[in-house]
């Protein structure tokens, strides 16, 4: 590519700058190949972003030099770039997020040097119902993904119980992240205190390798399990981001099948996906995120869930464990069929 283009890209107008400069040193990839990824990759990651309020992480400089986040808009922008206003009670003013609803507000952000996207849990029109409640599994060294795999695992188990589905990706840093799709009318005072029982529930349970408080001191060699992302002021690295690492690595949807064989082989590069990479998985397998944005599911009523008790969760478990036994037995006893009478003897007359 060329230091600078003039390109159409959806009726849009666009002029890329600085298409040669490097941004990733270890690996020579630059802005152009930045925007190209973003390019190749918007059929699956705009549906994800649209109409969400969108953080920016810009690297004008590079991913060795210090970014900066960008929450409001920047003036400078063409006028078909779609905003909202989100009120803010720390600036005491609304700001105008960037909504990235199309793939000429992609390539925009893109040229910003915005390696990183941050959504928001909630689309911008309904902002205080979250479509999905996440878990960012952060592993404190020496700990690695190997053991947010075996924490995934556990928290799985745990929402099958509930009868709920969640879908693992990597943060395309260090850890995993699981979520958990809902799509329903609910708010964070509901899936917040949800998500740190169940967060303490896995500490009280596996002292050994799950944490649940974020103080750096505590989370040596262990898994901290970050339930504070559920929060109307907080967001998530976006599915198929790509991330200022070392090299071009992206938060990448996996199979729950590959985040079991990770343990099992206790391989952490398994888990480990680049931007070509990435491309690749998408060509052969589809968006393996496209559950969350259609799937419809609800959180279980617990007693005592709003003060986060790790004991709401348990009793729920106990509840459905009981429920899931009493329907299985109902299930074989309709498959055996009727019970049948004992035939009748014929009387001799």
């Amino acid at each position: 590519m060329s230091p600078d283009q003039i390109v159409e890209v959806g009726g849009r107008t666009l002029k890329l700058t600085n298409l040669d400069k490097v941004l990733y040193p270890a690996t020579g990839f630059t802005k152009g190949q930045v925007i190209d990824y973003y390019a190749r990759i918007a059929p699956v990651m705009v549906p994800h972003l649209a109409g969400k309020p969108l953080t920016l992480k810009r690297y004008p400089n590079g991913v060795d030099e210090v970014p900066f986040f960008e929450k409001n808009a920047t003036k400078h922008r063409p006028d078909w770039v779609k905003t909202a206003p989100i009120w803010s009670e720390g600036n005491k003013r609304n700001v105008n997020y960037i909504l990235a609803n199309d793939l000429p507000t992609l390539i925009w952000v893109a040229n910003l040097a915005a390696i990183e996207l941050h959504p928001s849990l909630a689309i911008a029109n309904d902002i205080e119902c979250p479509r999905m409640m996440v878990f960012d599994l952060d592993p404190g060294p020496p700990a690695n993904i190997v053991q947010c795999c075996q924490v995934a695992i556990w928290l799985r188990a745990i929402f099958e119980h509930f009868n709920l589905q969640s879908f693992p990706k990597t943060s395309g840093s260090k850890g995993l992240q699981i979520y958990v799709p809902l799509n329903t009318k609910t708010s964070y005072d509901e899936t917040k205190p949800f998500a740190h029982a169940l967060a303490r529930l896995l500490e009280s349970e596996h002292l050994d390798l799950v944490v649940s408080d974020m103080k750096k001191a505590v989370r040596v060699n262990k898994i901290f399990v970050d339930w504070s992302q559920n929060d109307e002021h907080k967001t998530t690295i976006s599915v198929y981001s790509l991330r200022a690492r070392e090299r071009p690595t992206v938060s990448t949807p996996v199979t729950w099948e590959e985040v079991e064989r990770t343990l099992k082989k206790k391989d952490a590069s398994l888990l480990v996906f680049e931007s070509h990479q990435v491309l690749e998985r998408i060509e052969k397998m589809g968006d393996m995120f496209a559950s969350l944005l259609s799937l419809k599911q609800k959180l279980p009523k617990l007693v005592g869930i709003g003060e986060g008790r790790p004991e709401a969760i348990a009793t729920g478990l106990e509840i459905a464990a009981e429920a899931q036994g009493a329907g299985r037995k109902k299930s074989a006893a309709s498959n055996r069929g009727p019970a049948k009478r004992p035939a009748r003897r014929s009387r001799k007359l």
